[in-house]
């Protein structure tokens, strides 16, 4: 990734455990920065002291892990190197806007991997590179043309039907933990039923 002065990240989905945390704090204690860090139930926060700014990352705690949150511009080399370090550990998504004279280049991160390269000067923009489907043209046509789908809907109503019936056993004769379990599984079927657009 290119270096730049002002560097924006923005839709950042980073997702990661305490120790890559803890891993940043370290990095960027031995790169010379200045930085305390917070920590409640529900958020944990990095205040960076970068030049006359003070640039605050924040993660939500997302049950045993984490996910930073926010858009964040930064005006430091190292700082940007260490958050597109984090950025790539984690495999996250982000959109990366490098600010350079009067052009901007976007970079489109997916899962750590620069996907779109755009150059935007002025009204003008370029895509410098994009990465190529993972599809083809011919595995859309036999998704197209499968009846997996269908197949897998006929089984799919019988196993809500099943499901149901279990629900409403358990919480007849007052299961809870049963009827939770349930609950969960017909969850997790009405997403299929969504993704099969039942």
């Amino acid at each position: 990734m290119n270096k730049s002065h002002e560097v924006e990240y923005c839709n950042l989905e980073l997702r990661f455990d305490r120790r890559q945390i803890q891993n940043l704090i370290r990095d960027l204690i031995q790169e010379g920065y200045s930085l305390y860090w917070s920590e409640s139930d529900v958020y944990f926060l990095i205040s960076v002291r970068s030049g006359r700014k003070l640039v605050k990352l924040r993660f939500q705690r997302v049950r045993n892990r984490y996910k930073i949150i926010g858009d964040y511009i930064i005006k430091d080399e190292k700082l940007s190197e260490l958050l597109e370090k984090l950025i790539n550990d984690s495999r996250g998504h982000a959109v990366v806007k490098r600010f350079k004279d009067r052009q901007i280049v976007i970079e489109s991160i997916m899962f750590g991997e620069i996907i779109r390269l755009v150059e935007v000067s002025g009204m003008e923009h370029r895509i410098i590179y994009q990465k190529k489907p993972l599809v083809t043209v011919e595995e859309m046509i036999q998704a197209f043309q499968s009846k997996r789908a269908e197949e897998r809907a006929v089984v799919l109503r019988y196993e809500l039907d099943y499901e149901l019936s279990v629900l409403h056993e358990a919480i007849k004769e007052e299961r809870d933990e049963d009827a939770a379990l349930s609950k969960e599984r017909l969850q997790s079927l009405r997403i299929e039923m969504i993704q099969l657009e039942l």
